[in-house]
Order: C-alpha cells, then structure tokens, then sequence
C-alpha cells in the first residue's frame, strides 16, 4: 500500500467509526479519527487503534495448520481445502447429514463477504445443526421483529439524535458503542441530548458507564424487567394515557394487551423488581408525555429467562405512547443494500419452530437451534449426534454458556475444522484450522450494521494491505469448500452448466454483489430516459399484485419503487469509491406501514407466544426474593470479542476481569478489595479478583465477558498474560428462556466465598 492517508471504517465493534490511518514505508504509522467522515465526525474509542495491533500481531495464523501426532504442521492451501472436504463428507456419508455441526461467530456479521459465502457453505453442508452467537445475544429482538412487523431484519432503531428522552433498560451503549443501534459518539450525543433539555434515564442492576451520565438512574433485580414493563403498561391503561398516534390505523390486538397487564400494577411487581410504585409510575408517565422519546433495552433485557417477553414490552411501550415510526422515537433504517427486501424476495422473512433440537427439543430460529444445546448434542450417544463441527470466527468456549462441558464437546468429536487466524481456547481443538486474510486485506462494507445505524449511511473501504498470492478471504474458503462438497455428492462431477455457475460466482465474489445490491436498491443507479417506459410497469405490479407474491418485493429493490424517489439516487460500488469517507443519505424517517411484512400488514401487539408465556411471568410474583447472589455480565469499551484480548494495547493497565460485588454481600463473604474470591455453581467454578463496589445493587455479583484464556494448547501469549477466568464456566447451558431459546446469560445463582489460597494466606 502506497504511502499517504487512507481511510476506512472501524470493524471492531458496532459503531462504524471512520478511521483515517497513515502508512509510511509499507507499515502503519499512525490510526486517528476521520474528521471527513459523515457518521462519526472524527470520533473514534480505543479499539480503533488496535487495528494495528490485531494485524501485525505475531499470533495470528496466516497458512493452515494440521494436528498431527509430533504438534501442529503447515499444509499447503489445495491439500487442507481437499482433506476438509473429503473428511466432513466422510462423516455425513457414514452417520448422516446431521451429524456434521455448524458455529458462526459474531465477527461474520462485520464481514460482508463472509455474509455472501455463508449461504452456498450451509447450504453444501447440508445439515439442521446450525448455531451462532445470535441466541446468546439479540434473539429476543428477532423474534419480536418476526413476530410484531412481519420480518426478523426489521430492527427498529432508536432516534437518538432527535429524542428529547432516552430511557435505557439493561444496556450500556457508552460500553458497547451501541448494540442494535449502531452510534458512534455516544457520549457526544448525550450531551447534545441535555443540550436541546432533554434527559437519559438508566434501569440496571449495575451502575454502568452510561448511567453515570444519566439524569436518573435506578437499580432493578435482574431478571425482573418485564414485570416492570408489564407494570408500565399497567399504568398506561389505568389512567388513560394510551395513545397510539399514527399507528392507531395499522396496529391490531390492543384490548389484548389490555386485558393481559392487569394482574401488574407497580405494588404487585415492586418487591420483585426493587423499583418503587412511584418511579415505575413516573417512568410510565414521562414515556407517554414527552412527544420524542424512546425507550431502548438490550443485553441485559434479552440475555435473561423472561428475554422474549421484556423485548416484547419494550416495543410494545413505544408503540402504546405514540413513539413507532415517530421523529425522536423507536423508527427503521432505510439501508442502500436492503436485506429486509432482499430477504422478503426470497422467501426468507423468518420463521420459528419447525424443528426442535434432538436432545432438549428446543425450537429452531430462522434455522438455528440455541447455542446452549451445542455441547448435550456433541455429547448425547444417539442418531444424530454431532461427530463433526465447523466453527468460523468463533470461540465458543468463551462465548456460550457451559464452557467447560463445549470443551468436553469438543474434544470427543471425530473431525473438526476452523475457519480462524487465532489457535485459542475452542480452535485448539480443530483437526484443521484455515486461516483467512486478517480485515486490512480485505474490502469492508458494513451490510448489517448499517440496517442498525441511528442515520442512513453507506462507507466502502479497500483493502489496506495486498494480501499474500498465498493467502485466502474467508468468503474464498468458504467456496472452495462448499465447492468441494458438492462435487463430492454429485460423485466428483458437476456438470458444466454447475461448474461455470461456480467459477462465476467466485469471480463476481462479494464485491460485485454488493455493486448489484447498491444500483438495485432504494439509492440506486437512476434508469434515466426508461422511466416513463418503466414506471407504469413498476406501479401496475404493485397495483394488482398480492402482497406476499415474489415479484411485488422486487419492485421494492428497485430505484423506481415510489417510496424510494425522493432519495438521493446514483449509488454504485464506483461512487463509493470516489467518496472514501462515506456518503450521510439522510436521517431516519417514518416508514410505516409501507415497512410491514406481516400477512395483513399490521402490526400484531399480541402475539400468541407472548400471551402464552405470561402465566409463567404471573408466577415469578409469588416467588421469594433474595436468598442467593445473582450473576450478571459487563463489557468494557477497549474489549468486544474475546480475540481483542491479543492487543497489549487493549488489554494493559488495571485488572478488568474482576469480580464487582456490594460491601454488603463482600462483608457476608469475608472478602475485602484484591482478594481472591471464588465463584461456584453447578456448571464449575472460577477465580478472580474481588472489587468492592456500590455500583452493583446488593444481591449481585458482576464478571465481564470474553476472559478466561488459561486453557492449554492456545498461542495466544498476550491474552494468557492477562487471562482472567470465563464467566461462562459457570453459567448453566440448561437454562434459556422458552419463548425465544435465548441463553440466561444474566440472573442465574451462584456463590462467593474466599478462595482457599486466599484463606491461607490470611491465616
């Protein structure tokens, strides 16, 4: 790469910072926020700077590697892709197709190229069990999307640069840069938020980072927060401050709900929640009268037992103030590649339950079983059982609950492959690992989190360095395999119709797809003197064709889509090109109900799995309260994934994977700051340091996310320098919320004593 200033976008969390990195003599000079950049204006947080870092680090993989009996030895890149294939198709011929696995890991989703290959890769595999870390993390919302507005891409997002109010429950986006609402500068914009008089709200068990910028902020016992969203819309509907807005004329089921929350009024939930009946009556109260205002939840509401029901709630308290589709409120993106339509093209809305797990018989989503099933179906004599696994850009073993039995998983399988630069804690188990091309040698387009961003945008970024002739993309691997696979089920031969098909899509690859979703979507390439040719047939098939027929959804790719015609057109791969530092296409604006997919194009406020659960949330009132320390999670802003944990630069200064625990319940425990404290339940136990603090509320205990690198086998020297312990080693996989299949990440019991060494020491 050529000396100078060139620019791209941040991958290493939500916000889509733009970067502007100087190279000097072939290597990075320096990283620093793009001033020019329309979305985050210069703003970067310190994973950004570690760029370098995750690059030139000596750690990461760059050829295949295979186990063998002497330790792990380089394979040529044709050998390794044959051997995969070869072994994977062996295990599917002799045991069936289910018997080969499948995890994604959260970093496909910054990878538009990943995306692409994904689907001919599952598809060539051919198996039901698939898993990824979205049952460890947004589930909740995808389903509550699928159910409510027709579609499980349909996120709405809060607009928080035009809110007056901003009520934030179980999220820390001062952490997280934002989770299903991509910000960049949060902290700016909560000060231009109080500037213009308006005030966040915080509702955590922990005080979080934001909520020491919040204007208000309270304690509430985890897993507890749909009772006091129950509670709110109690209070709505006992005092006649429902109001709907525009959504009153496409909205359905409203006396339901009625009905549903009565048993809630804020004395019944109050002791169960630790709120007040004042303050969940004024939380209520403020929602409804401020014109713009949203209410916003995230981990900490989905990551729970009641994690279907609190999404539920948090969407339906917007809709029930009038803040759906309104300036300031709860609104949807309108992204220049629009998987919401591209989906709907292909049939692929969503869709729950039409499968169950073997073992636990948990329910499929979008096909997907829940993370939390991986190790009991690795570990389950029986048809079925997963012999094989594939994991690409995952590490379980950190990232799911149960960590300690995935290991077991793991190390009983036949044959396991990973598509990973790192030879970490569940890649130390692989038979092969298949390095990619670190992200400065790739192209960047962020395909998902530009659906989530709080403003219209759209940022290309070339490769920064020229990969190796030896190296490969991970969309690359992912082709050659699932190119491999398919022959090999065909018998080594797929006829010259499917062979060019193949040499084609690998030679168009992602970047010429996202060029053709770019001129084909709402700011696409204008069509110039066709228009008046075209548009009667535009706007005749929107006319008389059915609303769930194929062909009305492609209207809906097209520039010539009346909805889309007031937006600025032209966008092409090649005009993001030449606009290095991204293109602003405008705010949030309402899109209702031209947005719903549902089959009367209304949004359902009452859908019958949420109804159903509610006898279950009904009996959590009688249930005693206290009696044991309850388990949370936290983030910190320099770490996301736990790969991060190899930049010195992200992981130096003090001990962050700490146990957070109240004086009060440390003084029960005989902890004081800096002990030793162990923490057991019935999935194992851990050891970290204590720290003392009133931040948690009395009753929990707090440990971060991602640590706990102290297994053998890896090569990850920084990250076992700072190893800290994995709070899913004792977090139960055999607890998830039924609604949604999501893990209970948050909430579950477990016990603090002094650790033994610590107990001789002091003796």
């Amino acid at each position: 790469m050529e000396n100078g200033i060139h620019y791209r976008t941040c991958h290493l969390c939500e916000a889509m910072c733009g970067v502007a990195i100087e190279m000097r003599d072939g290597h990075i000079a320096s990283v620093r926020g793009d001033r020019d950049d329309p979305f985050s204006h210069g703003h970067i947080c310190p994973k950004a700077v570690a760029l370098k870092d995750i690059h030139n680090d000596p750690d990461r993989l760059t050829r295949p590697l295979q186990r063998t009996a002497e330790g792990w030895k380089e394979l040529d890149w044709d050998s390794a892709l044959d051997l995969v294939a070869r072994r994977l198709h062996q295990v599917r011929t002799e045991h069936g197709r289910n018997a080969v696995g499948v995890y994604l890991g959260n970093p496909n989703v910054h990878n538009h190229g990943a995306l692409v290959a994904n689907l001919p890769f599952l598809r060539a595999l051919g198996t039901q069990n698939r898993f990824s870390a979205t049952s460890n993390d947004q589930l909740p919302h995808m389903l509550a999307n699928l159910e409510m507005f027709g579609h499980q891409l349909l996120f709405p997002i809060p607009d928080i640069d035009h809110t007056e109010l901003l009520i934030c429950i179980g999220a820390n986006p001062l952490a997280s840069n934002g989770s299903l609402m991509s910000v960049p500068d949060l902290k700016g914009r909560l000060k231009a938020l109080k500037a213009r008089g308006g005030e966040l709200v915080v509702i955590d068990p922990r005080r979080t980072e934001t909520a020491r910028q919040a204007d208000a902020f309270h304690f509430i016992r985890p897993g507890s927060d749909a009772l006091l969203l129950m509670a709110m819309v109690n209070v709505l509907f006992a005092e006649n401050r429902v109001d709907l807005g525009a959504a009153q004329h496409w909205t359905r089921d409203l006396e339901l709900v009625r009905l549903a929350c009565l048993p809630y009024s804020p004395e019944a939930v109050a002791q169960q929640t630790g709120i007040e009946p004042v303050i969940i009556r004024d939380l209520a109260h403020r929602l409804a009268t401020t014109q713009r205002a949203v209410l916003y939840g995230r981990i900490g509401t989905s990551t729970q037992s009641f994690g279907g029901l609190a999404t539920w709630l948090i969407y339906l308290l917007n809709i029930l103030t009038g803040k759906l589709d309104a300036t300031g409120g709860l609104m949807f993106t309108q992204p220049a590649v629009d998987l919401v339509t591209l989906g709907a093209l292909s049939g692929q809305r969503g869709h729950v339950g039409r499968r169950t797990s073997r073992v636990r018989g948990l329910p499929e989503f979008g096909g997907e079983y829940p993370a939390s099933t991986m190790a009991e179906e690795m570990l389950t004599p029986g048809n079925g059982r997963i012999r094989a696994f594939v994991t690409i850009a995952g590490n379980p073993v950190l990232s799911s609950p149960g960590g300690q039995r995935l290991d077991e998983g793991l190390a009983q399988l036949d044959f396991m492959v990973s598509i990973d630069y790192y030879l970490n804690e569940t890649t130390r188990h692989a038979d092969i690992i298949l390095p990619p091309t670190s992200a400065l040698e790739r192209s960047h387009y962020d395909v998902i989190f530009n659906m989530l961003a709080v403003r219209n945008v759209a940022k290309y970024s070339e490769p920064l360095f020229q990969p190796d002739d030896d190296a490969r993309h991970d969309w690359q691997i992912m082709l050659e395999l699932a190119h491999r696979l398919e022959r090999l089920k065909r018998g080594g031969s797929l006829g010259l119709r499917r062979e060019l098909g193949w040499r084609a899509f690998k030679r168009i690859g992602p970047d010429g797809l996202l060029d053709l979703a770019l001129r084909t979507g709402p700011y696409g390439q204008p069509v110039g003197r066709l228009q008046p040719l075209l548009q009667p047939a535009v706007d005749l098939i929107e006319a008389v064709l059915p609303e769930r027929h194929p062909l009305k959804h492609l209207t809906g790719l097209s520039p010539l889509d009346r909805r889309w015609q007031d937006l600025p057109k032209g966008l092409s791969l090649a005009a993001l090109r030449d606009q290095p530092h991204g293109l602003d296409l405008g705010p949030l604006r309402p899109s209702l109900p031209d947005r719903l997919y549902t089959r009367d194009r209304q949004v359902h406020l009452a859908p019958r799995r949420y109804l159903e659960d509610l006898p279950r949330l009904y009996q959590r009132l009688s249930e005693p309260v206290g009696g044991h320390l309850q388990l949370i999670g936290r983030r910190h802003l320099r770490s996301n994934n736990s790969w991060m944990h190899n930049s010195q630069r992200l992981v130096k200064g003090p001990e962050r994977c700490t146990l957070m625990i109240h004086p009060r319940d440390a003084s029960l425990a005989g902890l004081a700051n800096g002990d030793q404290a162990e923490v057991t339940s019935e999935a194992g136990r851990i050891v970290l340091p204590v720290e003392i603090t009133e931040d948690v509320m009395p009753g929990v205990v707090s440990v971060p996310h991602g640590w706990g690198h102290t297994r053998a086998g890896t090569t990850q020297r920084v990250a076992q320098a700072h190893a800290g312990a994995s709070i899913n080693d004792v977090i139960r996989d055999n607890q998830v919320d039924p609604v949604s299949g999501t893990s209970v990440l948050n909430g579950q019991a477990v016990t603090v004593t002094r650790h033994a060494n610590e107990q001789r020491r002091r003796a």
